[in-house]
C-alpha cells in the first residue's frame, strides 16, 4: 500500500513540470493525470468533485488509491501534471 501523501512531498520539487513526463498519454498536463487516475480508479462519475475559487477537487478517494498498483513514478508525473495531495482536506486537487 502506497502513502500518497508521502509519495507527493518525496516530489515536491517536480511540481507544474510536465515537459519532464516522458510517456505522454495527451499533450494537456490536464487530461494527462485524468487518464492516469482513470486508469488506476476506473468510475462512471465525474473526475471533478468540486470546484472553489481556483481549485479543482478531484473524485478520487486517497485511501482507496493508495490500494491501487500506484507508482511512485505515476505519482511524479500527476504531481507534474499539476496535482497536489490537499492535506486539508485529504483529498488530491489541482488549480485552475
Amino acid at each position: 500500500m502506497a502513502n500518497i501523501k508521502a509519495l507527493f512531498e518525496k516530489c515536491s520539487d517536480e511540481f507544474l513540470k510536465f515537459d519532464r513526463v516522458e510517456n505522454k498519454l495527451s499533450t494537456r498536463r490536464d487530461l494527462h493525470a485524468f487518464l492516469i487516475l482513470d486508469a488506476l480508479m476506473p468510475g462512471g462519475r465525474t473526475i471533478i468533485s468540486a470546484a472553489e475559487h481556483d481549485v479543482f477537487f478531484l473524485d478520487i478517494e486517497v485511501e482507496e488509491l493508495s490500494k491501487t498498483s500506484i507508482t511512485e513514478e505515476q505519482v511524479r508525473d500527476l504531481h507534474r501534471c499539476g496535482v497536489r495531495y490537499d492535506t486539508e482536506f485529504d483529498c488530491l486537487a489541482m488549480y485552475s
